[in-house]
């Protein structure tokens, strides 16, 4: 039996480990963890760089790598008067990054990376960042982000 594969023929275990080790490396899996936890699932790099414990350099390298995998890519918002001193860059999931996340289950941690990103203090700066105007992600990348959060206070009155 042949070590090679047949001309044509593509091994989609290969590119399933491919992409398994592609998202498991440690600074590129907290990047997606911070985006999928993310309000508007488009973060700025200087929130990326208050929540990742690498410089701004590394964080901006695996960006670029996941950017190249077809995972995420740069959204802008036209700045204007009343954006100056805000991002307008922000990296987010792209429709093929989300069907990747899907098959990798990281959508499944979608409500608990909300959790972790909303309880994590933050600096002036980076709440600023948050909250800034940001570009709306196309629909097909929004929608399979969107999950209901339990109504706690209907829980606590039963």
């Amino acid at each position: 039996m042949s070590d090679t594969a047949p001309e044509g023929f593509e091994d989609p275990f290969a590119e399933q480990q491919r992409m398994r080790e592609l998202l498991s490396q440690e600074t590129r899996h907290l990047i997606l963890q911070l985006i999928l936890g993310h309000p508007a699932h488009l973060a700025s790099l200087a929130e990326l760089d208050y929540m990742i414990p690498k410089n701004e350099a590394a964080i901006l390298d695996q960006l670029e790598t996941l950017q190249e995998a077809g995972i995420l890519d740069v959204y802008v918002h036209e700045p204007n008067v009343s954006t100056r001193d805000l991002p307008s860059k922000f990296w987010g999931p792209t429709e093929r990054g989300v069907e990747i996340l899907y098959e990798h289950n990281f959508l499944r941690g979608v409500p608990i990376a909300r959790a972790v990103y909303e309880e994590t203090k933050k600096s002036e700066r980076v709440q600023r960042h948050e909250d800034a105007p940001r570009p709306t992600l196309p629909e097909a990348v929004r929608e399979p982000l969107e999950f209901d959060e339990p109504n706690m206070e209907a829980a606590e009155a039963s």
